[in-house]
């Protein structure tokens, strides 16, 4: 019991951090980046401040799918026999998947940006007038995946939460999902 809790507990509170991380990027870092009176300080801070970021979103991520494998171990059983978990953890799976393939694109397209930041920009993901094709097409790409991320995050956790009522005993009893 004690290690499928601390298995669950890091699982919701690292799925936590990749949703609020993300969105605190997308509105808070990105919204602050875009006050810079310098318009070529503001690609350039927001990326530095992502960058700063990453490396614990993807300790997280990591440690994320190591509590997964916990889980199912744990649920083994439970996942063969009653109706639907199987399917469900397929699917929540492919989502995780889905949105750290998402989320390591977003990073790909970010250091293109940074790499740009010299051309100025209106915001973060928000390119200015005369921006070069190039950092207009990366800032737009950039837009859409950082509100994908937590889009991401968040139905994984929402999962989460389906998984967790599919456990209440009566639907166990009855195989119900």
């Amino acid at each position: 019991m004690a290690g499928n809790l601390v298995a669950r507990s890091i699982h919701d509170l690292t799925a936590a951090a990749w949703f609020g991380g993300s969105l605190m990027g997308a509105i808070g870092l990105n919204g602050a980046a875009a006050e810079a009176k310098d318009p070529t300080e503001r690609t350039r801070l927001s990326s530095k401040g992502w960058g700063r970021w990453a490396p614990f979103q993807t300790a997280a991520f990591a440690t994320h799918l190591v509590s997964d494998l916990a889980i199912a171990w744990e649920n083994k059983e439970r996942i063969a026999k009653q109706d639907s978990v199987a399917k469900d953890t397929v699917y929540k799976t492919a989502v995780t998947l889905a949105g750290a393939a998402v989320t390591l694109y977003a990073g790909i397209v970010g250091k293109k940006v940074d790499q740009l930041s010299e051309e100025g920009a209106k915001g973060a993901t928000e390119p200015k007038a005369g921006a070069s094709e190039e950092l207009r097409a990366a800032q737009t790409q950039l837009k859409a995946l950082q509100w994908a991320i937590p889009a991401f995050a968040a139905w994984v956790i929402i999962l989460g939460a389906k998984h967790g009522e599919m456990q209440r005993p009566k639907n166990v009893l009855k195989g119900l999902h």
